[in-house]
């Protein structure tokens, strides 16, 4: 079954992302998570097979495994607790959803989220790195490049590993691109106390996670977390180190110097690259064997990560 749209009657829909759909169940909020796939910003009208189910499941995963960093918001993703919950809350019929939600879906706390995209860099990659080679040729003196108020070193290739983890927020925009910060704007953005927390909440998570794929053979380049507040406290929320949210390389093949490939939706953009198309709406239906390709790459994430195929 591939999910490009959901419509539970009963129950408010919250929000519609590019991804997600979110209903509101009083006490909580259910996503979710839909095989939508967006590019240059546009959710196109071709499904990929199980990536709403890879998204979760990867989600479900990372949350076990960092719930010793921070606490995170699942409630429960037991299909059967989903459809009590769901019927509890005014759905309609609610067994006619099980296929659809099994294995795709959550029930989570609701959280005040901040208005700060957390994101950890580990490597030298994607918009950091065409920021920082814009840096580098408008210094043309040799000296530090500072980027976000982080320090490199003028001689950086592309890909190359950094000194250390850093934390490079971005603003979220209700429009066009997000735009990235320094921790020091974030601090003033959201307090100083909080921003701290903010910033020490996604290190720990990133060394977690990146530590343990290395394990696995994966390198976990970059990483964007959603952090909010609930009761007083910080926690993760939303998704967490999916090939949506995350730059994952194959550490068999990963040389420094040049663009990586990664387990996402690369085929997909290659292809579009190909089209007579302006990169606005509508998008252009993608090929079976894109789709089946761009699947492909999500299931062998999950595969690497986890250890195991994706659970039907």
């Amino acid at each position: 079954m591939i999910v490009t749209s959901t419509d539970i009657q009963g129950i408010k829909k919250h929000a519609t992302g590019k991804v997600r759909d979110v209903y509101d169940l009083g006490d909580s909020l259910l996503i979710v998570a839909s095989d939508r796939l967006s590019a240059f910003d546009v959710v196109l009208p071709t499904g990929i097979p199980d990536k709403g189910k890879v998204l979760t499941q990867m989600s479900l995963f990372w949350f076990d495994m960092t719930r010793d960093v921070v606490e995170n918001h699942l409630i429960t993703a037991d299909v059967d607790e989903i459809l009590d919950r769901m019927s509890v809350a005014g759905a309609k019929d609610v067994q006619q959803h099980r296929d659809m939600l099994d294995g795709r879906s959550m029930i989570v706390l609701k959280a005040n989220v901040y208005p700060i995209e957390c994101v950890v860099r580990g490597y030298l990659a994607g918009s950091a790195w065409n920021e920082y080679s814009a840096l580098k040729q408008a210094s043309g003196n040799g000296e530090p490049i500072v980027l976000h108020g982080v320090e490199l070193s003028t001689d950086m290739v592309e890909s190359q590993k950094l000194p250390q983890p850093v934390f490079t927020p971005s603003t979220k925009e209700s429009e066009g691109h997000d735009i990235n910060i320094s921790a020091q704007r974030a601090r003033e953005i959201v307090g100083n106390e909080a921003g701290l927390g903010l910033e020490s909440i996604s290190l720990g998570v990133y060394k977690t996670a990146s530590d343990y794929a290395a394990e696995r053979g994966v390198i976990i380049a970059d990483t964007k977390f959603e952090i909010g507040e609930y009761e007083g406290r910080m926690i993760l929320v939303d998704e967490v180190l999916t090939p949506d949210s995350s730059r994952f390389w194959d550490a068999n093949i990963y040389e420094p110097g040049k663009s990586q490939p990664s387990f996402d939706k690369q085929f997909v953009r290659d292809y579009l690259l190909t089209l007579d198309w302006d990169k606005s709406y509508p998008g252009p239906e993608l090929p079976s064997d894109i789709a089946e390709m761009t699947a492909d790459k999500y299931r062998e994430a999950y595969r690497r990560i986890v250890g195991k195929d994706l659970p039907q």
